[in-house]
């Protein structure tokens, strides 16, 4: 090898070592910063783009792709302490042409937060009724879905503001008694008992803590390396304050029971998906849900968690588009009748 080209291979060697080490340094010294751009890249691949909308003085952050078209559009409100980005893994499995709208909830993510506000379950589906007239998505009827916080948030909108949905997706939703006390219920009347309250296992400030959560949340173990864990944590923790005052709020009385309350008043066709190792929410919520909401169509998946979006997103987005051809081919045949 003469001496232009050893120096060629020591320049090209050193070119790739830079941004391997770069990755190598965020991955070991700042993890969170790595899930950051993680997300921006899962974003820009599937087509999602970021958008605030102002309703007042009041910001909404949301990601969307696709235009209205002759399909419903589609709003996907998140669980608790989670973000619009959570949905990605089933935006996945979506086809391009849909309309599909991801809002960060009330005080969540870049969706304006304020000691002022109201973060009841009741006080949420307002902030989301003033976000669904701010963008005019209710210009005609749209699907809309909620997982746990979210699909209690989403029932009671459901209930609230019949004319703006078309149909409605609630995976394992929160606001419902059960008649078995899931691991997470338990849990609580234990740190109760022991006045340790602020030890909430869904605020994790730890790395394990989170390992802890990810446990909870999901009947798959997913093996997560402890920088990815510690990043998660980063993320967190300048936010655990306000996970903590809206954890108390929706569970306050107020709130811990809305969408049963709501649920006689959903009159539009109704999904309900649920994972049968729920370890946070009982699965025995869906028969309770079947029992009271008309035209109610159940389907709990065998071998999942509470974070349904997360283990099982390729059958959960065929269960919605499924659900979403048979309400139109229904609707194709009394047009025809």
């Amino acid at each position: 090898m003469d001496l232009d080209m050893l120096n060629m291979f020591v320049i090209a060697s050193g070119t790739l070592a830079i941004p391997i080490l770069a990755f190598v340094a965020s991955f070991l010294l700042w993890p969170s910063a790595l899930i950051r751009i993680y997300y921006w890249y899962w974003r820009r691949a599937l087509g999602m783009q970021v958008r605030y909308a102002n309703y007042d003085d009041y910001q909404f952050c949301y990601s969307y792709r696709g235009r209205p078209g002759y399909r419903p559009s589609i709003l996907m409100l998140h669980g608790f302490s989670a973000h619009k980005d959570m949905w990605l893994s089933i935006v996945k499995f979506l086809p391009k042409n849909l309309h599909l709208i991801c809002v960060d909830m009330p005080g969540h993510e870049g969706t304006t937060r304020s000691d002022l506000d109201d973060y009841s379950i009741s006080g949420q589906a307002k902030r989301i009724h003033q976000f669904v007239e701010c963008i005019k998505l209710n210009r005609k009827p749209f699907h809309l879905v909620g997982t746990s916080m979210g699909g209690n948030v989403a029932g009671v909108y459901a209930a609230q503001y019949p004319e703006d949905i078309c149909s409605l997706t609630l995976i394992c939703p929160a606001g419902l008694p059960s008649t078995t006390d899931s691991k997470f219920i338990k849990q609580l009347r234990e740190l109760q008992e022991s006045k340790r309250i602020d030890r909430i296992p869904l605020i994790p400030s730890t790395p394990e803590e989170m390992a802890d959560m990810l446990k909870l949340c999901s009947y798959v173990r997913f093996k997560v390396p402890q920088q990815i864990l510690q990043g998660l944590v980063d993320v967190r923790i300048p936010h655990n304050e306000f996970y903590r005052k809206l954890f108390l709020e929706i569970v306050d009385e107020k709130s811990r029971n809305s969408l049963y309350e709501n649920m006689s008043k959903i009159k539009a066709p109704t999904q309900v998906i649920w994972g049968k190792q729920d370890q946070v929410l009982d699965v025995s919520g869906a028969s309770v849900l079947a029992s009271a909401v008309p035209d109610c169509h159940v389907y709990i998946l065998e071998n999942c968690g509470h974070s349904v979006v997360v283990e099982r997103p390729r059958k959960t987005a065929n269960l919605i588009l499924e659900f979403l051809a048979l309400l139109h081919s229904i609707d194709n045949n009394k047009k025809q009748a």
